[in-house]
């Protein structure tokens, strides 16, 4: 294993690629690529992999390289690609077909605004309007946590008790295009940390099969079903996975939600991303100053962590949800989810919606300072937040 200096695009690359080179031994990788910025690194770096066995298909649009992973993944290979922004939203009818049929394709995603207007900068809510398909979805802080987190994927995806498509998640730029200290290993080490992929529903050529025929009503529901149980074993499947990797690569990839100074935190922000790289800090110097104060940063969001985030925040009572996207009238998309973790199980604790960071604006220290001036002077929770609106404003005049 070795550190090098990278970005978060090079160790997704690197990530997808070795995964598919473990699995030379058995039906081997497939890649369909199509660039978009601020993603396009990754593809031109799978697209350079010398495959033992495998191919990337360059194609002509998002849509149809969602459609090459998914021939490839009925295949039986081991199958991925990248995408961000409105690519996510071109491939859309694919991202959906590819949940339903059960494959366990590995995508990852760059979060960047959703246009017109057209904007390069991080904002979530090109993934997150992909959040009631069936897809899992793991938000990434790190080059380090990118890495992790996507050969993670994989072993999850591909156990026979999930069988589901993932998405790992990343902030544009942020993380896409800075570079940081990063731990690659060894194409060995990937080798034994993903067997050989195994797809018992895969096309045969000596057995006769349909895929996406029409279903009766009660066919359809079934299968919903299966896909919701499925959903409730990922956090027990996830801890496995991640106790493997650790005994293979010498490092914890991380849990589902991670937190700090939260065990007797009177207010807690929820966030997610590099946001939680600024609220971490603020939380540190806070406490060194004597504040009740914790973080918890959300890692993983469908399925929801509804238990472990109540756990995190048993002692608060307020709860700043920190959300760098916006869904048109509702508010913030995770704290909505929050909001609902908790109802029916406490009551006593005010839960305030903070919209910040939305279409590439900066998450300073100095907004989270508003952040926690605005909780604290609240008797009740209110309407979402808008935060660095003023400076919008003035740019649109």
């Amino acid at each position: 294993m070795s550190v090098q200096v990278v970005t978060g695009n090079h160790a997704a690359g690197y990530a997808l690629s070795a995964a598919g080179e473990a699995n030379r031994t058995s039906r081997g990788a497939a890649c369909g690529i199509y660039p978009i910025t601020p993603q396009t690194e990754i593809v031109e770096y799978v697209a350079r992999f010398p495959f033992s066995k495998g191919r990337v298909v360059p194609v002509e649009s998002e849509h149809s390289a969602m459609a090459v992973s998914i021939g490839a993944s009925l295949a039986g290979a081991r199958a991925f690609t990248a995408s961000s922004s409105n690519g996510l939203a071109y491939m859309t009818e694919n991202i959906m077909v590819a949940g339903y049929y059960r494959l366990p394709i590995v995508m990852v995603a760059v979060n960047r605004t959703l246009g017109p207007p057209w904007n390069i900068w991080a904002d979530q809510g090109d993934t997150l309007m992909l959040r009631d398909f069936a897809w899992l979805q793991f938000y990434c802080e790190t080059s380090q946590e990118v890495l992790d987190t996507t050969l993670l994927a994989f072993r999850i995806a591909e156990d026979h008790r999930i069988l589901l498509p993932v998405l790992t998640c990343m902030d544009a730029f942020i993380v896409s295009h800075t570079q940081t200290e990063t731990m690659l290993p060894e194409q060995d080490a990937v080798d034994r940390y993903l067997p050989d992929l195994d797809l018992p529903h895969r096309m045969r050529y000596d057995e006769a099969r349909t895929i996406g025929g029409m279903a009766w009503p009660h066919e359809g529901l079934s299968q919903r079903l299966e896909i919701d149980e499925a959903m409730k074993r990922v956090p027990d499947v996830y801890q496995e996975c991640r106790q493997s990797f650790t005994e293979v690569f010498g490092r914890d990839p991380g849990d589902l939600i991670q937190t700090t100074d939260t065990d007797d935190a009177e207010t807690v922000l929820v966030a997610t991303g590099t946001i939680a790289t600024t609220a971490r800090e603020l939380v540190h110097k806070r406490r060194a100053a004597g504040e009740k104060i914790g973080l918890v940063k959300l890692k993983m969001f469908r399925p929801f962590p509804a238990a472990a985030l109540r756990k995190a925040c048993q002692s608060a009572k307020r709860v700043a949800v920190l959300d760098r996207n916006y869904a048109a009238g509702s508010g913030g998309v995770f704290w909505q989810d929050t909001r609902a973790a908790f109802q029916g199980h406490r009551d006593d604790v005010l839960i305030q919606n903070y919209l910040t960071g939305l279409c590439g604006e900066d998450v300073t220290p100095a907004v989270i300072d508003q952040v926690l001036a605005d909780l604290a002077s609240r008797e009740v929770a209110g309407d979402p937040v808008w935060m660095g609106i003023e400076t919008g404003k003035e740019t649109l005049q």
